[in-house]
């Protein structure tokens, strides 16, 4: 068999009709008879519906067609289904749906919905986790016990919408030990925006009792059943296609729009646009949630963890969504890096009166590993260790425990942390700055994971001599649906990866797919890309050793050709031998499958978890130089440095793209972005003139070591790499900041106003993040008892 495509550097096939703009992204689509829609939403955070009346509206020029809760009878969620499409008697946050217009014309529209009576008797709201948790606060969700559970485990109860837990060894007695120190830290960030530049979009149509849904989505058969499952239809009655993604991370990972162009579609007899405005996507996007986060650790003097304990509170308002996914990801990033003794790990996602929230590129993970390594400076200072010394002493290695039990595989994070020595011995400035700045450095480590999951393909091969990939992928701007999978798929048919023709996601034509995110496309795409490739490279194999009269294990097929090893020039072209083929037993094609091989948990250490334990971890190594001005409180990140496990570079280039992007949208999170939630429940940031982002000045050249070789089931040993580079980014220039300061960080991000208050602290750190006293009391079942919670 041919090497696979052996790492190279393979351009974007679609970068040259991007960089012209001549892509069509969904918000581009035009059909025929097109109507345009808008949606009414709430203007207050919480309340009760009096009247809702669309009796005017609907005669108003060029309204074709009005839906509201009535025609939209399914709920759906992640774990719970308790997310309507549009409020139904109750609104549980500022900006949620309550009708939705097709007209004409987008003015007419906007105009129809401006003529809805609406009338609302506001109910006190819970703004805040610390709110919805105090005693006799209203509960967001009144009926929550009546919801249907969509995943058994997670324990639930009043404004706790799931809890996900790691219990591990005798907690209690590691921080009862006589030769322990107990350090404990507390952390808060903010939520941040993904700010797509393309807005979610959809372009719906309704024939034959069908839905056509052209959606801007990364998960084509999530949007396929959740549509369905709020219209009430069967999900063959969905069909979903996507085109090209203006950028997602995270925020297209869910049902969004889509059912109300579908119900318009259906309702008017027409194809129908839905386009968010930028103040909509800045209003009600699932923006990375903020935390609250506590962590102790029971230490000895040498520098052994004999205990870890923890609670991370997510805001995930006002419906649980994705958030109640993600309480999984704590485990596998607070108890991921180090070497624990014994665990106790508590994720609670909480309901408030605000827009729902949910996953955002490492999700948890960026703020967890913050957490993390902060506190791991904060115990390396309390014993007089070395910060670098304790995390080579502890980092995980070979036959090491996770949280969960899982045992890892290989010495990952020492060699890694050996590689940046060498980066950073390279190109290490003067600590000492003559303009009178303070100098911060800092190293940090961080886990993530790649999200496995199922998937399909299909590879037709061509009379021409080129090959179809045929998958439920998405690009969302990563490459890797146009530079990583053409690679695998011509390196076992030995074809250029230019000869291999990418079919857009068509949920008709291609089979189950969990979706683009988590790192997992070059992993389980691939995976599955490369089975067919396989299959169709074992036929094509066949019919060429009869034309060419040599056995099939003699063969290769490299460039193009299909011929004798050893013997260049022999042979036939595949295009001949696919013609040959196609001729004698008909299409030539191949299927492939995969999905994680689902590595287990140590039994009955997790409750609540959708994913006990990982099945491709993934790490990183972060170091960065900073400058802090005492005068103004600017951070400026001088220099960063990356190692990053890649598992096997198939694309350097692509890799190095990733990273440098990943980087720079993590420095936004630790030094830019906050999203603040007014008294009125809104989001105060609508807009790009409100929410700051990096600029081209922000950004930092990154020095980048890709290391390779670190075990991986993932095909050819690949590792996802476009997930994991922001990872670390807030943690590192946290770090480096508090070195530079000689204070306590524990809240990003590191704005001017907020570095200054830092550094005129008396105490040496930020007014203590406040964490609500109901989730310090008992660490793992507050909420009653387990019949209960499980209501």
């Amino acid at each position: 068999m041919s090497d696979i495509s052996a790492t190279m550097d393979f351009r974007r096939r679609d970068a040259r009709d991007k960089l012209r703009g001549r892509t069509r992204y969904t918000m581009d689509r035009y059909l025929p008879g097109m109507l345009h829609a808008a949606v009414l939403r709430a203007n207050v955070a919480s309340g009760r519906i009096v009247r809702l009346d669309t009796s005017r509206a609907a005669c108003m020029p060029g309204v074709r067609a009005i839906i509201t809760a009535a025609d939209a009878p399914g709920k759906i969620g992640i774990g719970i289904a308790d997310h309507p499409l549009f409020a139904r008697d109750v609104i549980r946050y500022d900006g949620e749906p309550l009708a939705a217009i097709a007209a004409d014309t987008l003015t007419q529209a906007q105009a129809a919905l401006a003529a809805i009576d609406v009338e609302i008797a506001p109910l006190p709201a819970v703004l805040t986790m610390a709110e919805s948790l105090a005693a006799a606060a209203p509960l967001v969700h009144p009926d929550w016990p009546n919801y249907e559970v969509l995943f058994e485990g997670g324990a639930r109860e009043g404004n706790v919408a799931w809890e996900a837990t790691v219990v591990r060894g005798d907690v209690d007695a590691a921080f009862a030990r006589p030769d322990v120190e107990i350090v404990e830290s507390n952390f808060r960030v903010g939520r941040q925006n993904h700010v797509a530049f393309e807005p979610r979009a959809v372009v719906a149509t309704y024939e034959d009792g069908r839905f056509h849904i052209e959606t801007s989505t990364q998960v084509p058969w999530t949007i396929r059943n959740a549509t369905a499952r709020i219209l009430g239809v069967a999900p063959s009655r969905v069909r979903v296609t996507v085109p090209p993604v203006g950028g997602a991370f995270g925020l297209k990972f869910d049902l969004a729009i889509e059912p109300f162009a579908a119900l318009l579609a259906r309702a008017s007899g027409q194809p129908v646009r839905l386009v968010n405005s930028r103040e909509e996507e800045m209003l009600t996007c699932l923006f990375r949630e903020n935390a609250d986060i506590r962590i102790r650790s029971a230490v000895t003097r040498a520098g052994e963890i004999v205990g870890r304990e923890a609670v991370v509170l997510m805001d995930c308002g006002a419906y649980g969504g994705e958030q109640i996914f993600l309480t999984t990801m704590t485990a596998h990033t607070l108890g991921g890096n180090y070497r624990l003794g014994t665990t106790r790990l508590v994720s609670r996602a909480v309901y408030t009166n605000t827009a729902p929230n949910g996953a955002f590129r490492c999700c948890n993970g960026v703020y967890c590993t913050f957490a993390l390594e902060r506190h791991t400076d904060e115990i390396a200072a309390r014993i007089g260790m070395d910060p670098l010394a304790f995390r080579r002493h502890n980092v995980l290695g070979d036959g090491d425990l996770g949280a969960t039990g899982q045992v890892f595989e290989g010495n990952v994070l020492g060699p890694m942390l050996d590689r940046m020595d060498t980066l950073r011995e390279a190109a290490a400035p003067s600590r000492k700055l003559a303009d009178g700045r303070l100098f911060g450095r800092a190293t940090t480590v961080g886990t993530w994971f790649v999200f496995v999951g199922p998937s399909a393909a299909t590879i037709n091969m061509n009379a021409d001599g080129t090959a179809t990939l045929v998958t439920s992928g998405v690009e969302i701007g990563s490459g890797s649906m146009m530079q990583s999978l053409p690679q695998i798929v011509a390196g076992t048919l030995g074809l250029n990866p230019d000869d291999v023709v990418v079919r857009a996601a068509d949920t008709d034509a291609a089979g189950y797919d969990a979706g683009v995110g988590g790192g997992r496309t070059t992993v389980s795409l691939g995976a599955a890309s490369l089975s067919a490739a396989q299959e169709v490279r074992t036929k094509l194999l066949k019919v060429a050793s009869e034309m060419i009269e040599a056995a099939p294990e003699d063969l290769v097929m490299r460039q193009g050709r299909i011929e004798i090893a050893g013997a260049p020039g022999s042979g036939h072209a595949i295009a001949e031998v696919a013609t040959r083929a196609q001729a004698r037993f008909g299409p030539v094609s191949g299927t492939g499958a995969f999905t994680g091989a689902g590595v287990p948990a140590m039994p009955g250490c997790v409750a609540g978890h959708f994913i006990d334990a990982i099945d491709i971890p993934v790490f990183a190594v972060h170091d960065c130089d900073v400058a802090v001005d005492p005068e103004t409180g600017q951070v400026e990140v001088l220099n960063y440095r990356v190692v990053q496990d890649v598992g096997r570079a198939l694309n350097p280039r692509a890799i190095h793209g990733q990273i440098q992007g990943g980087v720079v949208q993590g420095l936004g999170y630790a030094l830019h972005e906050e999203v603040t939630i007014g008294t009125n429940g809104r989001v105060c940031q609508n807009g790009f003139e409100t929410y700051r982002l990096p600029l081209a000045l922000d950004v930092v050249p990154v020095e980048i070591s890709l290391y390779e070789g670190a075990p991986s089931v993932g095909p050819l040993g690949t590792k996802g790499a476009g997930e994991v580079p922001i990872l670390n980014v807030g943690a590192t220039v946290a770090c480096a900041v508090a070195n530079a300061t000689g204070k306590r960080v524990q809240e990003l991000p590191l704005t001017p106003p907020r570095v200054l208050e830092l550094l005129l602290a008396r105490n040496g750190e930020l007014g203590h993040p406040h964490i609500a006293e109901a989730w310090v009391d008992n660490l793992v079942r507050p909420h009653g008892t387990a019949a209960q919670d499980r209501k």
